[in-house]
């Protein structure tokens, strides 16, 4: 049983109706017992399998992916637009970068 679960055959909630078993935490009991997986509880976790879990993980992570890609062009948009206006305005839009303190000051604790 605990390894049809782990193998993502079954849920443990399905392991429960197929096995007639009574009790309501003893899948879980076994699963941390004897799996070989972590079963901390989380109980959205545990309505899934782990084949289940990692497709979620995987459709979480191309999202992250596609929101990066998606930020970085905007920056990469934003960049142009400036360029393009200091280069028609002929004024300086972005701040210098900030001076660095020399090394006599640094060592000073300044």
């Amino acid at each position: 049983m605990v390894a049809e679960v782990e193998q993502g055959d079954l849920t443990y909630k399905q392991v429960h109706k197929k096995y007639g078993i009574q009790g309501k935490s003893t899948v879980l009991v076994w699963l941390r017992k004897h799996g070989r997986l972590s079963w901390d509880f989380n109980p959205v976790a545990m309505l899934q399998t782990p084949n289940q879990r990692i497709k979620e993980l995987e459709a979480l992570l191309a999202a992250a992916e596609k929101r990066a890609s998606e930020a970085e062009l905007k920056v990469r948009l934003l960049d142009t637009i400036i360029d393009v206006a200091e280069g028609q305005m002929g004024i300086q839009i972005r701040k210098k970068p900030a001076a660095k303190p020399s090394s006599s000051s640094a060592s000073k604790g300044r």
